[in-house]
């Protein structure tokens, strides 16, 4: 069962390129933010811990992606590329005028645009985290793969549910399942992921190797042992190549921790943001 605080965690919009931009967040307006990105599953994975870490003084920001969750727009093969949505992704930290230095977070794919975001020093990051996310040659993953080739979004919905069966085993309820699925019954989001899908290109990840090794801003790797394609493998690699940078292994969970222990991973990304 899921922890839970007492803080509030609420959706609203911001607009970036015309297009409303949602996310979720907590605590004060004027606390330190942390912008936290999704991967092919949308800003409902940083649920869990929001409530920590406003709770320790943070202002967490977990955005969706273009035509991805509740933000509207529709991706294209273009603008679903790793390069292209951190660019968006910096346009939506304008648009909400942040300044000075931010925490970033980064889940699945969402850990690729961080890690581009933080090599090519896009934004000013202070302090970084990965949550089993895409490194090196781990993507795509086969599930997502098979529709690299798909025009029309068919089978996403269903294949999207079997994904979040799998990845939540231990905890998934029909209702959980609902939940996190229900995007996708948009077939505006249906087309939006199959450019998710179609853009997946390891190079992107390869290629941000030497200036991450480069890079002295802190990390924090925080891993579901039980993740059959972003292993713990990775992680212990990244760990080992990568200059200050902390590796926390969640066992008995997949690949969104979050929901597996919330409590313990949203302690540990509040200490280590808040150090």
């Amino acid at each position: 069962m899921s922890e839970t605080t007492e803080t509030t965690v609420s959706r609203t919009v911001v607009q970036v390129d015309g297009e409303p931009a949602s996310y979720l967040t907590a605590g004060r307006q004027d606390a330190p933010p942390l912008l936290m990105l999704h991967g092919t599953y949308w800003s409902r994975v940083w649920l869990p811990v929001l409530g920590h870490l406003a709770d320790a003084g943070l202002r967490p920001l977990a955005v969706d992606l273009p035509g991805l969750g509740r933000s509207g727009g529709q991706l294209t093969l273009e603008s679903a590329t790793v390069p292209a949505l951190a660019d968006w992704v910096t346009r939506f930290v304008s648009a909400l005028n942040l300044s000075g230095p931010i925490a970033l977070a980064g889940h699945d794919i969402g850990g690729a645009i961080a890690q581009h975001l933080l090599a090519y020093n896009r934004l000013d990051v202070s302090r970084f985290a990965l949550v089993n996310s895409v490194l090196y040659d781990s993507w795509p993953a086969p599930h997502v793969a098979r529709f690299r080739d798909s025009a029309t979004g068919e089978g996403v919905l269903a294949a999207r549910r079997q994904a979040i069966a799998r990845v939540l085993s231990g905890i998934a309820t029909e209702s959980l399942i609902a939940d996190y699925a229900d995007p996708w019954t948009d077939e505006r989001v249906r087309r939006s992921w199959t450019a998710l899908a179609g853009a997946a290109d390891n190079r992107y990840t390869l290629d941000l190797v030497a200036p991450l090794q480069r890079s002295i801003v802190p990390k924090l790797l925080i891993w579901g042992e039980d993740d059959l394609h972003e292993t713990v493998a990775y992680a212990e690699r990244f760990a080992a190549e990568m200059p200050h940078t902390t590796l926390l292994r969640i066992p008995n969970a997949d690949h969104i921790p979050t929901e597996n222990a919330p409590g313990q991973i949203g302690r540990a990304l509040a200490d280590f943001f808040t150090t």
